[in-house]
């Protein structure tokens, strides 16, 4: 039974699987503008996905062919993987930041192996044992990975442009560029008085980036043809170029806590008040984290053996195989952070490059 939630003031969440998933859904949100329903974000590409996008919005008594445009909060399969059949529906427009656009298209013209061979490349590179890289190297060459999602994502033909008003009849959503996520991810702050008056200005459809119950992923974001090692800036005596996920994200967040909204409308759990504490909560939760790998890199260490110490869900042994790839990744990204802030450093000479705190 579709399961969609009314929010007031022309605001419904419809909530769209995501199959083999332990977030198991995407909230997919619908905003009534005078042109028609424009939607936050769309949900995975799938059969069984789509048939809840379209009987959500069934129930609303409205159909895919009125979706007026969409709106994307990031380019991940769970928010943008349904963009481009909307679109062939209803001739919607697909609006995201160039960032994440960037990415979009960068996937859409690569080698189908590209993905494989960076990222054989870069587990390499931070340590990982070779009977963990093999199984990529035979997905290679077997063809296997035409079957990764997003190769196929729709390419947006808007751009959000951060900080602007979206272009929706009848309704006021400014675009807030919040890097952390992905390179492009954006919350949209809908500046109207919240329809149960709540203390606050506003709402915000917050996306991946502010969940109530959940710190995001965040990884590392690159251009597979161009990443370089992180150690090869200090040998040529020079501070790191790579980007600075973590960084980023904690700016951004600091930035969303300033706008004191009533409601936040992320893309997965449910919905919640109280935006300043929980960016609070998280700020403390990665600086916790930053202060317990600074203990860890007392001894240097590759990233992936930081990744095998760090504390998770659930112990390292019992960690799937993709999720050992996330999660080696966002090590990765609190060691740039750490580099970043002057607190650690890469060992000359090693190979693969160790850290160690300083």
């Amino acid at each position: 039974m579709t399961q969609v939630t009314e929010h007031g003031g022309g605001v419904w969440s419809l909530r769209v699987p995501i199959p083999d998933n332990p977030l198991g859904h995407t909230l997919v949100h619908v905003l009534d503008t005078d042109r028609g329903p424009v939607l936050v974000d769309t949900g995975w590409d799938d059969p069984a996905s789509w048939d809840e996008l379209t009987g959500g919005l069934d129930a609303l008594g409205l159909s895919v062919r009125e979706v007026h445009g969409v709106v994307i909060t990031h380019h991940h399969p769970d928010h943008h993987g349904l963009s481009g059949r909307v679109r062939e529906e209803s001739g919607a427009w697909i609006a995201m930041h160039a960032a994440d656009t960037a990415v979009v298209r960068r996937t859409r013209e690569s080698e189908p192996g590209t993905w494989f061979d960076y990222l054989a490349r870069k587990l390499t590179a931070v340590g990982a044992p070779e009977d963990h890289i093999a199984p990529l190297r035979a997905a290679r060459a077997a063809g296997r990975m035409r079957t990764l999602p997003g190769l196929r994502s729709a390419l947006p033909d808007r751009e959000i442009v951060p900080g602007e008003l979206l272009d929706l009849a009848g309704r006021r959503l400014r675009a807030i560029w919040t890097p952390g996520h992905t390179p492009g991810h954006v919350c949209l702050h809908l500046e109207e008085e919240h329809p149960s008056r709540l203390p606050g200005h506003g709402r915000l459809f917050s996306g991946d980036h502010l969940l109530p119950g959940i710190s995001p992923h965040i990884g590392l974001y690159e251009d597979p043809d161009e990443a370089p090692k992180l150690s090869t800036s200090f040998e040529q005596g020079g501070p790191p170029s790579e980007t600075d996920p973590l960084g980023d994200y904690l700016d951004s967040l600091e930035r969303i806590g300033r706008l004191g909204v009533a409601e936040v409308l992320p893309a997965h759990q449910h919905a919640f008040t109280d935006a300043a504490g929980r960016v609070r909560e998280l700020l403390d939760h990665h600086e916790e984290r930053l202060t317990g790998l600074l203990a860890l890199l007392a001894t240097p260490l590759t990233p992936w053996q930081l990744a095998e110490l760090m504390e998770w869900n659930r112990p390292w042994e019992q960690i799937p195989y993709g999720s050992r790839n996330i999660a080696v990744s966002e090590a990765e990204a609190h060691v740039r952070r750490l580099v970043k802030l002057g607190r650690a450093e890469p060992v000359p000479g090693t190979d693969p490059v160790t850290y160690v705190a300083v």
